[in-house]
């Protein structure tokens, strides 16, 4: 695709507590190599901190950018609210803690014309700052950690399931009437199933990254995949058949666990052989993953919490969950 053939894109982004990040978002957006042009609209959530002031300040600044409320704080609703605003036929979805590179939306938006995809998107490239961030990242980026999924761990381009974030077609999104706004999480992954389903291709490009910060502590890390583990059953139950392996090894290995801890002490230490091998096999890979020995020290923590959280809820996850 050629310079001037580029088109006009809407970015978007929900935005909720994110007065850390938010400036380093915007900026990454309006300093774009890209000669289509840019709108940028921040759908606001009811913040604790000083996100909407900020937003506010930012946008008095330049003219690109427009803010509309998003009075529940869901992203799924500030997803849809912000499609509605936009202008553009395609749309560049952020987050208000995402940074991403200068040629980001240059390379999706060619890439979505070179592969004929209604979705494309890369590597949530998670990058910590603190020790525990960094320990937390490189979880989050290990086959160990997460699994196969290309677009922690990379891989090589091509058609998946899904991918983070996304740079769409805008006609593809209404023709399925949006974001299901019943998901509090996995929004994303129900979205691309029902993309998918219409005929869509979604497209996974490695050059394509996005730096993502990591939770700040283990209490939050764990409500994280708590709340990850218990919507991604929400959608094996919306959509039958949606289940595999990667995703039942949270629950399978939680339950292994529990199982043997509780008849090695009501029957025989021999049955902790299971459990064993588990913090054995978490250890080695700690020990092969991490840079530092802070990493190294943490990484076996951070993987069973990512683990044992994700299992808990997947396994606890109520049909209530997901109202219709």
């Amino acid at each position: 695709m050629k310079p001037g053939q580029f088109p006009a894109v809407s970015v978007i982004a929900p935005v909720l507590n994110e007065a850390d990040h938010l400036t380093g978002a915007v900026a990454a957006v309006l300093e774009q190599e890209y000669s289509g042009e840019i709108e940028l609209i921040l759908a606001l959530g009811p913040s604790h901190d000083a996100t909407n002031e900020i937003a506010e300040k930012l946008a008095a600044a330049d003219s690109r950018i427009h803010l509309i409320d998003n009075p529940t704080g869901r992203t799924a609703n500030a997803l849809n609210l912000a499609i509605k605003k936009s202008k553009f036929d395609y749309i560049v979805r952020i987050d208000g803690h995402s940074e991403i590179d200068s040629q980001y939306i240059a390379r999706a938006i060619a890439t979505l014309f070179d592969k004929g995809a209604v979705n494309v998107g890369g590597v949530m490239a998670a990058e910590g700052k603190t020790n525990f961030q960094k320990a937390v990242a490189r979880a989050m980026r290990s086959f160990l950690g997460v699994g196969n999924s290309r677009f922690h761990i990379g891989g090589g381009a091509a058609e998946v399931d899904t991918v983070y974030l996304g740079v769409f077609k805008k006609s593809a999104i209404l023709a399925i009437g949006g974001f299901d706004e019943r998901f509090t999480r996995a929004q994303d992954w129900e979205l691309n199933f029902r993309l998918r389903k219409n005929g869509g291709k979604i497209w996974f490009n490695p050059e394509l990254k996005v730096v993502y910060r990591p939770r700040k502590n283990l209490r939050q890390l764990s409500k994280q995949y708590f709340e990850y583990g218990r919507w991604r059953r929400a959608v094996s139950r919306q959509h039958q058949g949606t289940i595999n392996l990667r995703y039942l090894a949270p629950p399978l290995a939680l339950i292994i666990s529990f199982l043997s801890i509780a008849l090695a002490l009501l029957l025989s230490w021999h049955f902790i052989a299971p459990v064993f091998l588990y913090l054995l096999l978490i250890k080695i890979g700690a020990v092969a993953l991490g840079k530092s020995w802070s990493e190294r020290a943490l990484l076996p923590l951070v993987i069973a919490t990512m683990h044992f959280s994700w299992g808990l809820g997947f396994l606890t996850s109520p049909r209530s969950l997901l109202k219709t």
